[in-house]
Protein backbone atom coordinates (compact mmCIF):
# COMPACT_ATOMS: atom_id res chain seq x y z
CA UNK A 1 0.00 0.00 0.00
CA UNK A 2 1.19 3.41 -0.55
CA UNK A 3 1.97 5.94 2.27
CA UNK A 4 0.24 9.23 1.67
CA UNK A 5 2.51 12.30 1.86
CA UNK A 6 2.07 14.03 4.76
CA UNK A 7 3.50 17.56 4.63
CA UNK A 8 4.18 17.94 8.28
CA UNK A 9 6.50 14.95 8.29
CA UNK A 10 8.82 16.99 5.60
CA UNK A 11 11.99 18.41 6.88
CA UNK A 12 13.50 21.50 4.51
CA UNK A 13 16.31 20.85 2.91
CA UNK A 14 17.66 24.36 2.53
CA UNK A 15 17.38 23.89 -1.35
CA UNK A 16 16.09 26.45 -3.84
CA UNK A 17 13.91 24.67 -6.13
CA UNK A 18 14.51 27.01 -9.60
CA UNK A 19 11.82 28.12 -11.40
CA UNK A 20 11.53 31.45 -14.10
CA UNK A 21 10.81 34.93 -13.59
CA UNK A 22 8.23 34.54 -16.43
CA UNK A 23 6.47 31.91 -14.99
CA UNK A 24 2.88 32.27 -13.09
CA UNK A 25 1.52 29.79 -10.15
CA UNK A 26 -2.01 29.52 -10.21
CA UNK A 27 -3.98 27.95 -7.96
CA UNK A 28 -7.87 28.04 -7.31
CA UNK A 29 -9.55 26.58 -3.16
CA UNK A 30 -13.12 26.53 -2.00
CA UNK A 31 -14.11 28.52 1.19
CA UNK A 32 -12.14 26.70 3.38
CA UNK A 33 -8.89 26.28 1.74
CA UNK A 34 -8.78 22.96 0.20
CA UNK A 35 -7.23 23.35 -3.76
CA UNK A 36 -9.67 22.51 -6.35
CA UNK A 37 -7.47 23.72 -9.47
CA UNK A 38 -3.78 23.60 -9.41
CA UNK A 39 -1.95 24.84 -12.74
CA UNK A 40 0.98 22.64 -13.77
CA UNK A 41 3.74 24.78 -12.58
CA UNK A 42 2.60 24.82 -9.51
CA UNK A 43 2.35 21.21 -9.62
CA UNK A 44 5.97 20.90 -10.56
CA UNK A 45 7.23 23.47 -8.13
CA UNK A 46 5.10 21.63 -5.27
CA UNK A 47 6.42 18.14 -6.59
CA UNK A 48 3.05 16.94 -6.43
CA UNK A 49 0.36 15.49 -9.18
CA UNK A 50 -2.64 17.39 -10.03
CA UNK A 51 -4.15 14.31 -7.91
CA UNK A 52 -1.94 14.79 -5.13
CA UNK A 53 -2.92 18.54 -5.09
CA UNK A 54 -7.09 18.60 -5.89
CA UNK A 55 -9.10 18.31 -2.26
CA UNK A 56 -5.99 19.27 -0.27
CA UNK A 57 -5.72 22.33 2.34
CA UNK A 58 -3.71 24.96 0.66
CA UNK A 59 -0.95 24.83 3.29
CA UNK A 60 -0.30 21.52 2.33
CA UNK A 61 2.94 23.27 0.72
CA UNK A 62 3.50 25.77 3.99
CA UNK A 63 7.25 25.85 4.92
CA UNK A 64 8.17 25.97 8.88
CA UNK A 65 9.58 28.96 8.64
CA UNK A 66 6.94 30.65 7.43
CA UNK A 67 5.26 33.45 10.30
CA UNK A 68 1.75 31.71 10.92
CA UNK A 69 0.63 35.59 11.34
CA UNK A 70 0.88 36.22 7.82
CA UNK A 71 -1.66 33.66 6.99
CA UNK A 72 -3.87 35.15 10.07
CA UNK A 73 -3.70 38.50 7.64
CA UNK A 74 -4.07 36.75 4.58
CA UNK A 75 -7.40 34.67 6.02
CA UNK A 76 -8.62 37.92 7.63
CA UNK A 77 -8.04 39.73 4.65
CA UNK A 78 -10.04 37.71 2.43
CA UNK A 79 -12.65 37.05 4.84
CA UNK A 80 -13.65 40.78 4.25
CA UNK A 81 -14.02 40.13 0.89
CA UNK A 82 -10.53 42.03 -0.19
CA UNK A 83 -7.39 41.37 -2.05
CA UNK A 84 -3.84 40.86 -0.69
CA UNK A 85 -0.07 40.31 -1.82
CA UNK A 86 2.21 38.33 0.11
CA UNK A 87 5.31 37.18 0.16
CA UNK A 88 5.29 33.59 1.23
CA UNK A 89 8.04 30.61 1.78
CA UNK A 90 6.71 27.61 0.21
CA UNK A 91 8.01 23.84 0.83
CA UNK A 92 8.38 21.21 -2.25
CA UNK A 93 7.39 17.36 -1.04
CA UNK A 94 11.02 16.91 -1.37
CA UNK A 95 11.93 19.76 1.45
CA UNK A 96 13.04 21.68 -0.97
CA UNK A 97 11.64 25.31 -1.04
CA UNK A 98 10.61 28.25 -3.72
CA UNK A 99 9.63 31.78 -2.49
CA UNK A 100 6.42 33.64 -4.24
CA UNK A 101 4.75 37.14 -4.58
CA UNK A 102 1.30 35.72 -3.92
CA UNK A 103 -1.93 37.76 -5.18
CA UNK A 104 -5.21 36.34 -3.63
CA UNK A 105 -8.20 37.15 -4.25
CA UNK A 106 -11.98 36.29 -3.44
CA UNK A 107 -13.65 34.32 -6.19
CA UNK A 108 -17.46 34.98 -6.57
CA UNK A 109 -20.80 33.76 -8.51
CA UNK A 110 -22.93 35.38 -11.02
CA UNK A 111 -25.01 36.50 -7.70
CA UNK A 112 -22.08 37.83 -6.01
CA UNK A 113 -21.61 35.22 -3.68
CA UNK A 114 -18.14 34.46 -2.26
CA UNK A 115 -17.24 30.77 -3.86
CA UNK A 116 -13.73 30.35 -3.06
CA UNK A 117 -10.26 32.05 -3.68
CA UNK A 118 -7.75 32.10 -6.76
CA UNK A 119 -4.20 32.87 -6.41
CA UNK A 120 -1.56 33.67 -8.68
CA UNK A 121 1.79 33.71 -7.88
CA UNK A 122 4.60 34.83 -9.35
CA UNK A 123 8.82 34.65 -8.29
CA UNK A 124 9.96 37.61 -6.10
CA UNK A 125 13.66 38.92 -6.86
CA UNK A 126 16.30 38.36 -4.46
CA UNK A 127 16.68 41.88 -2.71
CA UNK A 128 12.72 41.66 -2.16
CA UNK A 129 13.44 38.23 -0.47
CA UNK A 130 16.27 39.51 1.56
CA UNK A 131 14.12 42.68 2.62
CA UNK A 132 11.17 40.26 3.98
CA UNK A 133 13.41 37.81 5.64
CA UNK A 134 14.19 39.73 8.66
CA UNK A 135 10.85 40.47 9.87
CA UNK A 136 9.57 36.92 8.88
CA UNK A 137 12.32 36.19 11.14
CA UNK A 138 11.45 38.03 13.68
CA UNK A 139 7.74 37.17 13.75
CA UNK A 140 8.55 33.64 14.12
CA UNK A 141 11.40 34.27 17.23
CA UNK A 142 7.75 36.12 18.47
CA UNK A 143 5.60 33.32 17.90
CA UNK A 144 8.19 30.62 19.38
CA UNK A 145 8.03 32.44 22.76
CA UNK A 146 4.63 30.67 23.73
CA UNK A 147 3.48 27.46 24.33
CA UNK A 148 0.39 27.56 22.27
CA UNK A 149 0.76 27.94 18.55
CA UNK A 150 -2.71 30.17 18.39
CA UNK A 151 -1.36 32.26 21.16
CA UNK A 152 2.44 32.59 19.43
CA UNK A 153 0.34 33.51 16.17
CA UNK A 154 -1.85 36.54 17.62
CA UNK A 155 0.82 37.49 19.58
CA UNK A 156 3.68 38.04 16.38
CA UNK A 157 0.07 39.00 14.19
CA UNK A 158 0.31 41.82 17.12
CA UNK A 159 3.19 42.02 16.66
CA UNK A 160 3.22 43.15 12.66
CA UNK A 161 0.43 45.61 12.69
CA UNK A 162 2.52 47.65 15.49
CA UNK A 163 5.67 47.61 12.84
CA UNK A 164 3.28 48.23 10.30
CA UNK A 165 1.59 51.41 12.31
CA UNK A 166 5.04 52.10 12.90
CA UNK A 167 6.01 52.67 9.61
CA UNK A 168 2.70 54.34 8.86
CA UNK A 169 1.77 51.86 5.62
CA UNK A 170 -0.98 48.87 5.39
CA UNK A 171 1.23 45.59 4.72
CA UNK A 172 -0.01 45.67 1.33
CA UNK A 173 1.70 48.88 0.78
CA UNK A 174 4.61 47.60 2.94
CA UNK A 175 4.50 44.64 0.35
CA UNK A 176 4.67 47.20 -2.36
CA UNK A 177 8.00 49.26 -0.99
CA UNK A 178 10.22 46.32 -0.66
Amino acid sequence: MEEKYNHRNTVPTGRERPWGEEEIIVSKTDLKGKITYSNDVFQRLAEMTNEELIGKPHNVIRHPDMPRCVFKLLWDTLSQKKEIFAYVLNMAKSGDHYWVLAHVTPSFDAEDNLTGYHSNRRKPEPGQIAKIQPLYSTLLKEEAKYNSSKDGMNASFNLLLNILRDKGVSYDEFVFSI
